[in-house]
């Protein structure tokens, strides 16, 4: 099952991949090759206000100039997730042909059309094109301070280079000469109009896309950047170094203490960890829905390590975002025998019996409230009627790759790990009653201990948060995945090396209910990454309106809540280990 799983993976990546780089390299119809005179397409994909990047509309819901007849891009799965919605613009851009000044309609806009434009540039409403797959932005219009009026901008000048037969870039630029005044409420005659230059380049067709590379972020902000991520990373492996040479050295002492003769110890009181080992290794309540987690934990850190696979070669290149929703959707659902098999195993493991309520809660665990943060958000996506709604015909396939994808392999997954012949491995038998847990501080108590545990692993990604956020809820563009890769990779190793120090604290003091604080103390990082999104979006960006707040705070809640169970899954894990290890160091009678 794991190899057609994983050719299944190989075969779906490539015909994911294939679309997204002939979109850049090799189009259908023409291999973007063009003779002088050729209709080049440009595409108006959506509008909307600046700072709010999820709350973007269809180009033509503004009285622009539309073609009698809309014609719609094809998009792929990945791109109406993105919310694009391309059509064919009446801009004729024909390649090498220069415009001086060329009418595209001359329109009479009514009093409702002039109110729509002066809400827009109100708002700092912003288009967004493609031509020839190139993206282009400009604005609606702008605010005059001074005068205090509202200006449309209605000539567009395109300067386009291209490379002998290839266009390599475009940029557009509005005059704001020609602007025309909507402050007042009155009917208008307008003439939109477009100009367009052609220049000569040397740059090759394959190196077009390093402009937006390029722009992501400016040069004093990526040495910042990198500044700031080495700083980072070497606080926290100092940190992490402190902490491993103080628990090596007070393991050391208790193997010492532990090895001594009987008789030595006899008239001494029992405390240490040791002294719990017949209480260790007893099974956690709610065995199902841990095991659950773990499963689901194990599926999103399996997803998030085969998108970093897919960042680190390429694949997901500047305004190539598409391909990032479509890998997601697509591994999402390969993976999900993993889920089922990890949670079935370990259920089994547990001695569990109801193994189909631990497969259907393994299957909802992380999906459940995916799906009913969805239907809100397409809800209110629809009443607003922005172009973030998915169409009919997505959703149903969406539920198709549940139905005939997801769901399968979690059942084949969670069957494979119900008849797997792995036993669960304790070095130390477990007693009929459970020993009395002495009275703790409250510094020694679950929440306590989770802020503990999830400062140090936040303060590791801290920095690259930043810019993270300001390229998935902003318009910056985020290309140094070898970076990320390096900082997950560290975020991993702290979590489980916190969590085990905890665990081990905890179980010094004869507090032997470590199973389902591992798991807290592990996943805590997702609940500061939570609290980063309230600073985040109240402090650091403009995001406003009902719309853009719930998608950013929907999402970002899902998206922490799949960071608590990865983590935790990364926290149990390491701390099994762990106490495996010590109790099999030791003779336990």
């Amino acid at each position: 099952m794991a190899t057609s799983a994983v050719s299944c993976l190989h075969l779906l990546i490539v015909l994911l991949s294939v679309p997204s780089v002939a979109r850049f390299a090799i189009a259908s119809a023409s291999d973007h090759k063009y003779s002088i005179g050729d209709a080049v397409p440009l595409y108006a994909n959506k509008i909307g206000p600046f700072q709010n990047p999820s709350e973007t509309y269809k180009y033509f819901d503004l009285p622009f100039c539309s073609p009698d007849q809309v014609t719609e891009k094809r998009e792929a799965l990945g791109e109406v997730l993105n919310g694009d919605r391309m059509v064919l613009a009446k801009y004729q851009l024909n390649f090498r042909e220069n415009k001086v000044l060329e009418t595209l309609c001359k329109k009479k806009l009514t009093i409702e059309d002039v109110r729509t434009f002066r809400d827009a540039v109100k708002n700092d409403y912003y288009f967004q094109m493609y031509y020839d797959d190139l993206p282009i932005w400009g604005f609606v219009g702008k605010v005059d301070d001074h005068e205090m009026k509202y200006l449309l901008f209605t000539h567009l000048h395109f300067e386009v280079l291209y490379n002998d037969d290839r266009v390599i870039e475009i940029s557009v630029a509005a005059d704001r000469s020609s602007s025309v005044d909507i402050t007042e409420d009155k009917e208008i005659e307008v003439d939109f109009q477009y100009s367009v230059k052609w220049k000569e380049t040397d740059k090759p067709f394959d190196r077009r896309m390093e402009k937006y590379a390029q722009y992501s972020f400016l040069p004093q902000h990526l040495e910042i950047h990198w500044f700031s991520i080495i700083n980072s990373c070497v606080t926290v492996l100092l940190l992490t170094g402190f902490l491993a040479t103080i628990l090596m050295r007070v393991l050391k002492n208790d193997f010492i203490k532990y090895s001594r003769d009987e008789e030595m110890v006899d008239d001494q009181e029992e405390t240490g960890w040791k002294y719990i080992h017949g209480d260790v290794f007893r099974y956690p309540p709610y065995k199902s829905l841990f095991c659950a987690v773990l499963g689901s934990g194990t599926q999103l850190l399996t997803l998030a390590i085969f998108i970093f696979m897919l960042a680190l070669v390429g694949v997901f290149y500047p305004y190539n975002r598409g391909a990032l929703y479509s890998a997601l959707v697509i591994i999402y659902a390969l993976t999900s025998g993993i889920a089922g098999y990890y949670a079935a195993s370990y259920y089994r493991q547990l001695e569990g019996t109801n193994w189909v309520r631990n497969l259907l809660l393994t299957g909802c665990l992380f999906c459940g409230p995916l799906f009913l943060t969805f239907c809100f958000l397409n809800t209110v996506a629809i009443a607003y009627n922005a172009t973030a709604a998915l169409p009919f015909g997505t959703i149903m396939v969406i539920v198709l790759i549940w139905a005939l994808v997801t769901s399968p392999l979690l059942v084949l997954g969670g069957i494979a790990g119900k008849n797997s012949k792995t036993e669960f491995q304790a070095p130390c038998r477990t007693t009929k009653f459970p020993r009395e847990i002495p009275q703790l501080p409250w510094y020694r108590g679950t929440i306590p201990q989770m802020v503990m545990a999830g400062f140090l692993p936040f303060s590791a990604i801290y920095i690259e948060l930043y810019y993270i956020f300001a390229s998935v809820w902003g318009h910056k563009v985020y290309t140094i995945y070898s970076i990320l890769f390096i900082v997950f990779i560290i975020l991993i190793i702290v979590t489980a090396f916190i969590t085990i120090a905890l665990t081990y604290f905890q179980l010094a003091v004869e507090d032997h209910r470590w199973w389902w604080r591992s798991v807290l103390c592990g996943g805590s990082t997702g609940i500061f990454v939570l609290g980063y999104c309230f600073y985040y979006y109240y402090a650091r960006s403009d995001m406003t309106g009902f719309m853009q707040t719930s998608f950013f705070f929907g999402y970002m809640t899902c998206i922490c809540y799949g960071f608590f169970l990865m983590l935790g899954t990364v926290g149990f894990r390491a701390s099994l280990l762990f106490v495996r290890h010590i109790y099999r160091s030791i003779k336990c009678e």
